[in-house]
């Protein structure tokens, strides 16, 4: 990677004078005891402020801060009018917005659109503290307070839709957030270099136009930056010349026998001309993508868009994107480079109070309730899951910390968080088990393209190592005051397999009795659109852990999460995946439904039912997706296969499909036969809750959804399904992964004959990252589940 200005490298601005606030004030009476007449910048975030470093706006308030600027936070404002984003006065150099930790849509609505009541961010877990399309309200606010100041967006809510996208909940392709928010940059991923850069640059008295190309942000703009060449997108998927090989028997060839008794011809000496380094392919390019009206109308298009902007994600060779709306473009320069350790040390070792504000007096905060004993000791995921934002997001490039750095946020927990019990929740982030883990080749980690280091199969530059991993775990172990460390960051079991003695260190010292891991699905179809290995590893992790645990005498069990109705998941495979989960005796409690949030590979899948992690075209390629709320609800219902609500639908499917055989009491069978008491009950039937986007025919009773399918089962619709997705032969394996957030087992795996009786140990509260639900709003969220 290129050499880049340390994040704390910058000559500190005037202000640091006024010193380290206690908290960053939230108002005018803690500005006043701060001695501050004015904040240089203001951020507002649509989370609680907790000044702790799970917490995005935190980071973000403590970096400015630690540069000398005075830092305020409006948190979870009231957005019905102008007036409480004027109550900390006129920032003198800008605003800061952000949606929070989560995406306001997907923090606000279910997988299925349904209204959620709850709210993890929010002090007393209270629903509807913040609006929909919260960075959207935010921006146009702030812009009415003080139309001057310029508005810088960023966090998760931004970074998924800094070009043209598809939104799930209105069902339309939405144009960059930029352009509808109004915003000045956006600021995408990992917020502190690009922000620290923005911040000192105004403060110097640069404007906006003059900052049009810095690494990790996005600006509207008329034409292409200057000095720039562009690329057309439509040949980005055709190969490139190929210079000839030399052949070795030609006259004078380096190797050839005339080349050796030739007599060397007398040369005058040359002046020695020094060239410049000649640039890099990707350097001072930009790909012109697809204009919004032709992704807009077009879904192969769109395909084709996301296609390519998922190759320019390698800070060390993505080039810049270019895309019209109407007479703009929206202009994303490459990505910043990732942190080198010494800066993310700084990062976590700011002043933060490990706390939530005191205007919030007792009332718990559900997010911070959840991580405030653990330590995000990384950021980022090589992984690559098609469902998952962190790539999107963070980006595939591990950044870690320093032993002594994690070290120190241990013994700073355990001696100021109040009533610690000398348990570590989690030493973690996007994963368990990515530490330390990266390119072994540098060359190949600044050119490489792949959307996954470990997808189809791991690539040989990867180094797969865990010693790092080990020795930080037994370091933390040691310290004085410390029971115990669990990990509760998912763990990548592909990866943990190439190095056994992690397994045996995790089984042996790690596990409360349960450890999640996500192989997401057991067949081959939806598990090559979702990028995740086979079942194979999943067996062999299995049997290590299983052996280990053993070793150490421990009775300790897996709890395998899945996702539901992902696209390329027919029906036959949703049967398969239910027969597998049955057969291994598992009851999932809680089912995840597939979440398309905005710039997935897999919400890509979803809308254009085409597959954009090969090359897209209009005559193949095609996916299987299984729309409308009927469908959905089947493949939901399949998974909770032990749930009498779902049997009439199950039964119906079977039935439909010739799969009758699987209706009865045996132990091969999925669901029983209809009994009396049921039959009685069917005519009931229960009116679907309404939501915000229900349509008119949902509301007047359409219960099937808002789609009629003109009266035929589901089932019956399944053999068309079967022949446009792949379902895998029954029995092979797929599936790897982590994240926590897809269906929940309610049971323990049977031991010694002794069916599932209890629920598992998966904690409740944040929404998995991969759904949208809590990648950090500027890298570094409340512990997310890995993928």
């Amino acid at each position: 990677m290129q050499p880049v200005p340390n994040l704390f490298s910058y000559p500190r601005y005037w202000a640091e004078c006024y010193g380290t606030a206690p908290f960053l004030p939230m108002s005018r009476k803690e500005m006043d005891k701060l001695g501050w007449d004015s904040c240089d910048v203001i951020l507002v975030t649509g989370d609680a402020y907790v000044d702790h470093p799970s917490f995005g706006m935190a980071v973000i308030g403590r970096m400015l801060e630690a540069q000398g600027f005075r830092v305020g936070i409006i948190a979870q404002p009231d957005w019905s009018s102008k007036d409480d984003f004027m109550r900390l006065g006129k920032p003198n150099l800008f605003f800061g917005v952000t949606a929070g930790n989560m995406d306001s849509m997907i923090n606000r609505y279910t997988s299925d659109k349904k209204l959620r009541h709850d709210d993890a961010y929010t002090p007393g877990d209270v629903g509807g503290k913040r609006p929909d399309r919260a960075t959207l309200v935010y921006t146009q606010r702030c812009k009415e307070a003080f139309k001057e100041v310029p508005v810088v967006i960023g966090g998760i809510e931004a970074s998924l839709r800094r070009i043209a996208h598809y939104d799930y909940w209105s069902e339309t392709i939405r144009r960059s957030i930029l352009l509808d928010a109004k915003a000045d940059i956006l600021i995408y991923g990992n917020a502190e270099r690009p922000l620290v850069e923005v911040a000192h640059r105004i403060a110097a008295g640069e404007t906006i136009d003059t900052m049009q190309d810095i690494r990790g942000t996005a600006v509207i703009r008329k034409e292409p930056l200057p000095g720039w060449k562009g690329v057309d997108s439509s040949k980005l998927d055709q190969i490139g010349r190929i210079d000839p090989i030399m052949n070795p028997y030609m006259e004078g060839a380096p190797c050839s026998d005339d080349a050796t008794d030739a007599a060397p011809a007398a040369q005058e000496a040359q002046p020695v001309l020094v060239q410049p380094p000649k640039p890099k392919p990707w350097e001072k390019t930009y790909v012109k993508l697809p204009a919004f009206e032709r992704v807009k109308e077009d879904k192969v298009l769109y395909a084709h868009a996301s296609r390519i902007l998922h190759h320019e994600t390698n800070p060390g060779c993505a080039r810049a994107l270019s895309q019209a709306h109407g007479d703009r473009i929206v202009w994303v320069n490459p990505p910043a480079f990732p942190l080198e350790t010494e800066e993310m040390d700084g990062v976590f070792g700011l002043p933060y109070q490990r706390v939530p504000h005191p205007a919030y007096g007792n009332e718990k905060i559900p997010a911070f309730e959840m991580i405030k004993t653990s330590v995000n000791i990384m950021r980022g995921c090589f992984g690559g899951c098609s469902f998952c934002s962190i790539t999107e997001h963070e980006g595939r490039i591990i950044q870690s910390r320093s032993e002594e750095s994690i070290l120190k946020e241990i013994e700073d927990i355990r001696d100021k968080v109040p009533g610690f019990t000398g348990v570590i929740s989690d030493l973690g982030g996007p994963t368990a088990n990515m530490y330390k883990l990266r390119c072994k080749s540098p060359k190949a980690e600044q050119t490489c393209r792949r959307a996954s280091c470990v997808w189809p199969t791991i690539c040989p530059h990867m180094d797969t190592d865990h010693s790092p991993t080990i020795n930080l775990y037994r370091k933390a172990r040691d310290l004085k005051g410390i029971k115990k460390i669990l990990i509760a960051s998912g763990v990548r079991y592909d990866i943990a397999v190439e190095d056994p003695r992690y397994i045996k260190e995790l089984a042996k010292y790690h596990v409360g009795g349960y450890l999640k891991i996500a192989p997401e699905h057991t067949e081959e179809g939806p598990l090559s659109k979702m990028m995740k290995p086979g079942m194979g590893s999943y067996y062999q992790f299995k049997e290590l852990f299983d052996k280990y645990s053993k070793e150490a005498g421990k009775q300790q069990y897996l709890i395998p999460y899945f996702i539901s109705a992902h696209p390329g998941t027919t029906d036959e495979d949703m049967i398969n995946l239910a027969l597998w989960v049955k057969e291994n005796r598992f009851k999932l409690d809680q089912v995840q439904n597939f979440y398309p949030s905005p710039l997935a590979n897999a919400t890509t899948m979803y809308y254009t039912e085409k597959n954009p992690l090969n090359k897209v075209s209009r005559t193949g390629g095609d996916v299987f997706v299984a729309k409308g709320e009927r469908r959905r609800r089947l493949h939901k219902a399949l998974l909770r296969y032990h749930d009498p609500a779902g049997w009439p639908m199950i039964r119906e499917a079977l039935l439909a499909m010739g799969k009758g055989h699987l209706i009865g009491n045996g132990p091969g069978c999925l669901v029983p036969p209809e009994g009396r008491n049921e039959r009685a009950a069917s005519g009931k039937g229960l009116k679907p809750a309404l939501t915000r986007h229900s349509n008119i025919a949902h509301q007047r009773g359409n219960g099937a959804g808002s789609k009629p399918t003109g009266g035929k089962p589901v089932g019956s619709q399944l053999q068309k399904g079967a022949a446009n997705g792949k379902p895998a032969a029954q029995g092979e394996g797929k599936s790897a992964g982590q994240n926590a957030g897809k269906s929940k087992p309610a049971g323990k795996p049977a031991h010694k004959g002794k069916a599932p009786t209890r629920a598992g140990s998966a904690k409740p509260g944040v929404k998995p990252a991969a759904q949208g639900g809590k990648p950090a709003a500027k890298g570094n969220g409340a512990k997310r589940p890995a993928r």
